[in-house]
């Protein structure tokens, strides 16, 4: 019961008291007052009909005698009149009835007035002539009491009433601040920080909005300041200082997460050789400007082209990973990139076209970030060797590769036909045997080979066939009663496209309503995709929530920015990016991880971390106790679709 709710009964119990005690109270008066007035009305009538009557006995006037009781009896106060003549015990007897106009039978009933008879002995002298005995007629009482309640009880109702409409406005006017401090409390839990709210009127309840107020300014502090500490931790070990990009251990991270992961894309190193003519001219200030200002052109411009880092490995040499760019945007993002350089150049005043190389290399199947390095670095020597600008790898392998065509038709067909192989990994709780969830892969069976899905996932986002791909998975989970293996929920990996798609948000909607195990499954979702479609996010996350899901965010940390979206999108927890497993173990480091795990469980986020592959490895997290850990430690298992 709400205490609006209890306030209204309370006060409705207490009026109600009041209300039958004024009845009561008023009831009793009335009827004392009719029954004293009864009382005085026969005696009186008593006194004076018996004078009146004495006259007419003595002279035995029998006629006169009644005329005069008649006269007395027709007011209709009187119940019966008993004249009896004592000289030979002749009685008259004048009667009426007991009914009452205008009150109800039951109420007359009752019995409220007790029988009232007045006797007296009419004489003449020492001579008894006559005995009177008159009853007093009760229905002037009952008439009187029944006005008198009905007008009382309908004072009383209308003032109810009325009372009742005040009281509901009023308390809901007092009781909106309540309302309002329960709703900005619930927010906070649910790590939202609203703007304070205004003080209200009643005093008692002004302190406890002083004091919300005061927590969610304090608790927002507190986020801001772990976020703040994150975003410098980050910059001091992860960003060059002179052309604020991403450093050499920075694009170490990424490289190891990225190739560890379906992807496709290349990496491009390069050798500023002109730079140093720069230093040897102007000095290191005007070299390390111009840095800054090619370092800015490229972070706003390559970006546009394909999704890449952009990292500064030493003096003269930076580094291009891209992320997401198939051949024909890997050579537009070299273009471009030659470009910017050539401009930069003409501005410093160097020849365009000289003294910097190009060594470009695009990822393969399976790929070891070793591998990509190497290949890109002999790239690069030969490049300068041969004093060219760009020099590709020139890769030996001549497999034959499918169009887009080909790859829709086989990846739509595997899809379509639900040829899918499920494998599960376990989540273990930090420091426990206990598992806190199974995260489960997918591979399709195309063609009579089953392909891991770092090698169909790429064109898979490329078809923009992700939420296709994820509809499929759902309804074989459940065809396969892959839930009922477990009794540990299990985590789905959501692709861009499905996030993206409004059609597929109420898809899975109403797949969540027909599912009695929804609960069992969470969904995760990219840190990228988080940061680039935020509200589509957040709308896809409010409708797993809706139907009893939970959700998390995969990659968390992979990127270089503010971690204010956890505070918009609320998942249940987050999945450390792997990158922070092959960073090399420093104090900074460790301080930056540990900033990271705080800022998430500052706010009630469950931390996982991932790529943990052996028990030393596990060991350098201990300290930062994470809720749960994820690797090759424990490799992944095939679902077999007929065990129980």
């Amino acid at each position: 019961m709400t205490l609006f709710q209890q306030i209204n009964s309370l006060l409705f119990g207490l009026f109600l008291l009041v209300m039958s005690s004024i009845v009561y109270f008023q009831f009793t008066e009335t009827k004392d007052f009719m029954t004293q007035q009864m009382e005085s009305d026969l005696n009186n009538t008593s006194t004076s009909l018996s004078l009146m009557l004495k006259p007419h006995l003595e002279t035995g006037d029998l006629v006169g005698a009644e005329t005069l009781i008649n006269v007395v009896f027709e007011g209709g106060f009187y119940r019966r009149v008993t004249l009896t003549w004592l000289v030979d015990d002749r009685k008259q007897t004048w009667e009426n009835p007991i009914v009452i106009d205008g009150v109800p039978s039951w109420f007359s009933d009752l019995g409220l007035f007790e029988s009232q008879t007045k006797e007296s002995l009419i004489t003449s002298g020492w001579m008894q002539l006559a005995k009177l005995e008159i009853e007093a007629h009760p229905g002037i009482g009952y008439r009187e009491l029944w006005r008198i309640m009905n007008d009382t009880l309908l004072v009383l109702s209308v003032l109810f009433i009325a009372s009742l409409i005040i009281l509901r406005l009023r308390l809901k006017a007092i009781l909106k601040p309540l309302n309002e401090i329960a709703n900005h409390a619930k927010g906070i839990a649910q790590r939202k920080f609203h703007k304070d709210m205004a003080l209200p009127s009643t005093s008692e309840l002004k302190d406890v909005v002083i004091s919300i107020n005061s927590m969610s300014n304090q608790l927002k502090k507190v986020f801001n300041t772990l976020d703040n500490e994150v975003d410098t931790l980050r910059k001091d070990s992860l960003v060059d200082r002179v052309s604020n990009l991403p450093n050499r251990q920075y694009l170490t991270g990424q490289l190891n997460s990225w190739l560890a992961e379906p992807g496709y894309g290349g990496l491009i190193l390069a050798k500023f050789d002109w730079l140093e003519e720069i230093h040897s001219k102007y000095g290191y200030q005007v070299r390390d400007e111009t840095i800054k200002v090619l370092a800015e052109a490229m972070q706003q411009q390559l970006p546009k082209v394909a999704e890449s880092v952009i990292a500064r490995i030493a003096n003269g040499e930076f580094a291009f990973l891209i992320t997401k760019g198939e051949e024909e945007h890997m050579k537009s993002y070299v273009q471009t990139l030659v470009r910017l350089i050539n401009q930069e150049m003409s501005k410093a005043g160097c020849e365009p076209n000289s003294n910097f190389y190009l060594g470009v290399s695009t990822r393969e199947n399976d790929m070891k970030p070793s591998e990509l390095l190497s290949q890109s670095d002999n790239a690069l020597q030969q490049a300068a060797k041969e004093q060219k600008t760009i020099q590709w790898f020139d890769s030996k392998q001549q497999k034959h590769k499918l169009s887009r065509e080909e790859w829709r038709k086989k990846l739509t067909h595997a899809i379509n036909s639900n040829r899918f192989v499920f494998q599960w990994q376990p989540v273990h709780k930090m420091n426990s045997n206990d598992v806190l969830q199974r995260e489960v892969y997918c591979r399709l069976n195309v063609d009579g080979q089953v392909l891991n899905a770092g090698i169909f996932m790429p064109y898979v986002e490329l078809l923009s066939l992700g939420s296709e791909l994820d509809k499929c998975i759902l309804k074989s989970i459940i065809n396969n009663n892959i839930l009922a293996k477990t009794h540990e929920p299990i985590a789905v990996n959501l692709t861009s496209d499905s996030v993206k798609d409004t059609k597929f948000h109420q898809w899975l909607a109403l797949f969540l309503q027909s599912s009695t195990n929804s609960h069992k499954i969470q969904f995760e979702i990219p840190e990228s995709v988080v940061s680039s479609h935020l509200d589509e996010c957040i709308a896809l996350c409010e409708t797993v929530k809706e139907y009893g899901s939970n959700f998390g965010i995969d990659q968390c940390g992979r990127r270089i920015g503010s971690l204010n979206y956890l505070q918009q999108v609320k998942p249940t927890y987050v999945k450390l990016d792997q990158s922070f497993s092959f960073y090399s173990k420093t104090e900074q480091n460790s301080e930056l991880c540990r900033a990271l795990v705080n800022v998430a469980k500052g706010i009630g986020i469950e931390v996982i971390v991932t790529a943990i592959e052996d028990e030393k490895q596990l060991s350098n997290f201990t300290s930062l106790h994470p809720n749960g850990y994820q690797g090759f430690i424990y490799p992944p298992v095939e679902i077999d679709p007929h065990e129980n």
